[in-house]
């Protein structure tokens, strides 16, 4: 029996979800695991408006400012932010380009569905001309 990663066209390395993007899974993983908290999410949502400092996000969550500092790491480390140091404060802005990993994930299985529903359209039409 065929595994499913060797079927579908996944090779030991890298997870190609589309033809544009190979990711690793190491950063599919790191991408995904900072989205999984709501916190997090809520600061993605913050700095989708606007770039801020770690004081600014701290002052919007009822938590210390290194609670907001680790949540901001973990973004960093799933490429959905960055941090650029001016002076002695630190700019997080929001990096649209971090979601590639998981925007390719679920492209994948939306076009897993596709497929199959297209095929299951096609023998309902054979069954009913």
């Amino acid at each position: 029996m065929v595994s499913f990663r060797r079927r579908h066209g996944f090779d030991q390395k890298t997870l190609h979800v589309s033809h544009r993007v190979a990711m690793t899974p190491a950063a599919e993983q790191a991408a995904f695991r900072a989205l999984a908290d709501p916190t997090r999410r809520d600061i993605l949502r913050l700095l989708a408006r606007d770039d801020m400092t770690i004081a600014q996000v701290s002052d919007r969550f009822d938590m210390t400012r290194a609670a907001v500092k680790k949540h901001l790491t973990v973004l960093s480390d799933g490429g959905l932010i960055t941090v650029e140091a001016r002076g002695r404060e630190r700019i997080n802005r929001l990096s649209p380009a971090g979601m590639s990993p998981v925007l390719d994930w679920l492209e994948f299985f939306n076009q897993f569905w596709d497929d199959r529903l297209a095929v299951l359209k096609s023998e309902i039409e054979k069954e009913n001309p």
